[in-house]
């Protein structure tokens, strides 16, 4: 009973002692009526300064640390993004915008300056803050795996836009002292500026939505555009331009609008097919195709690869050649095997044995037009793995290889003529008897 006692004398103490603090700060300001305001706002803008100090130095580094420990990710992204930095702000925006309307003797007009500042400066804040937040959405939107074929970030860059636009025309109003939709009702005849102005914003908004709503690009696509110089992956996707890492390292922007009125080749569905493809052509020497004798056939017969297609077709000969009896002395009467069709037997028996070309895409091994450069014959495969590397590779294997096997068929390389072959065109016929015996004894001289 007596520690409430003396509690309720404290308090009564204490009223009495705010009370005489009152009233010698209510004399003060009627003895000093042209001070007063500018000692109060002084001590307006102390109170939000600490206030400031206060969640900079102790708030935020408080929430750092709890949201370091909490189990979702969602808030370190907007840390990362600083919206609650930016938000801070907002703290002694508010309590000096709030404090302007306790200060006594503050002239009205003086009181309307400082208060629209202050609002100013907090609308300011805020729309800093909303770009973190849509930033943080964006980023946080990124992780999940539909991001790659559906990216927002042009949806969210032009909500951003429209944020800032609406920031802007309200921080005007509350200068000029007019409502927002004074301002408004005059943007009519400022249509066409607003048009210049945001063109690019414009057009890359409208060919976002089309590019996403069609899938026409995404993110990590290999896209090739010749009139951009651009040939690589895509990396970012924006509201006015889509980003492209070329393979030499170089970064190529093209504006978003260019993906409907330019034609460009997205490499994305080799990868969704899981092949990618060879065509090139091994151009032969057509004076060296001709007919294969019984030796050449028994020959190339013991080739694994060839084995059932010679024991196949020497079958069908003889039963062709017994239906249709001739004189094998000539040509034409008789039916035969050349060295480029078993040549091309042979690379379609090869490509099928081979554990990296693709056997369910298309398949083929097939003579071009002849021209004066040979005949060529053109592999068109694919190999079961995209990776640039792998596939150069297995593509200069399987070249390798059927260079190598050419002469087992008596074939040659088409090769224009070089400057040894014109040297060899000057000799005379002495000179290249007495060159062979020199090369014969080099030869050995290399076999010893």
């Amino acid at each position: 009973m007596m520690d409430m006692r003396l509690i309720g004398l404290g308090l009564l103490a204490q009223a009495e002692a705010d009370a005489s603090l009152l009233e010698r700060l209510n004399t003060w300001i009627m003895a000093h009526p042209a001070l007063a305001p500018s000692v109060w706002i002084a001590g307006i803008a102390l109170v939000a300064l600490v206030a400031h100090l206060v969640t900079r130095r102790i708030v935020l580094p408080l929430l750092g640390k709890i949201t370091a420990r909490s189990s979702v990710r969602w808030d370190e992204v907007l840390l990362e993004h600083g919206v609650f930095h930016r938000a801070a702000w907002l703290v002694p925006l508010i309590i000096f915008y709030q404090g302007l309307t306790t200060v006594p003797n503050l002239p009205e007009g003086l009181h309307t300056l400082l208060a629209r500042l202050a609002l100013c400066t907090m609308i300011l804040a805020g729309v800093r803050a909303f770009a973190g937040l849509l930033a943080a959405i964006n980023t946080i939107y990124c992780r999940s795996p539909i991001s790659i074929s559906r990216p927002i970030k042009g949806y969210l860059q032009a909500i951003s836009i429209i944020a800032h636009i609406v920031a802007v025309l309200l921080i005007i109003s509350q200068l000029i002292g007019q409502s927002p939709w004074y301002l408004l009702s005059g943007i009519g005849a400022m249509t066409a500026i607003f048009m210049l102005i945001f063109r690019e914003s414009l057009l890359g908004l409208v060919a976002g939505i089309q590019l996403t709503v069609n899938d026409y690009v995404r993110v990590n696509d290999w896209i090739e555009m010749p009139q951009f110089g651009a040939d690589g992956d895509v990396v970012d996707i924006g509201l006015n331009a889509v980003k492209v890492l070329n393979w030499d390292k170089t970064v190529t922007i093209i504006p978003a609008h260019k993906f409907l009125d330019s034609s460009f080749k997205n490499w994305r569905s080799m990868h969704e097919q899981g092949g990618r493809r060879i065509k090139r052509s091994i151009n032969i020497d057509m004076t060296t195709i001709r007919f294969l004798t019984e030796e050449e056939v028994d020959r190339l017969g013991r080739f694994a690869l060839l084995k059932d297609y010679i024991a196949q077709k020497k079958a069908d000969i003889a039963e062709f050649n017994r239906q249709n009896a001739g004189d094998p002395s000539i040509i034409p009467h008789q039916r035969r095997l050349t060295n480029i069709g078993t040549f091309r037997a042979y690379v379609q028996a090869y490509l099928r044995s081979h554990p990296m070309i693709h056997q369910k895409l298309t398949f083929l091994v097939r003579q071009l037009q002849p021209t004066s450069q040979g005949l060529p014959l053109e592999i068109y495969v694919f190999v079961n793995d995209t990776r640039w590397a792998i596939y150069e590779g297995v593509q200069a294997d399987v070249f390798d290889h059927l260079l190598a096997i050419l002469p087992q068929f008596d074939l040659r390389v088409f090769q224009d003529p070089t400057g040894s072959d014109f040297a060899k065109l000057g000799e005379t016929p002495a000179a290249r008897i007495e060159a062979k015996p020199h090369k014969a004894g080099t030869m050995a001289a290399v076999k010893q």
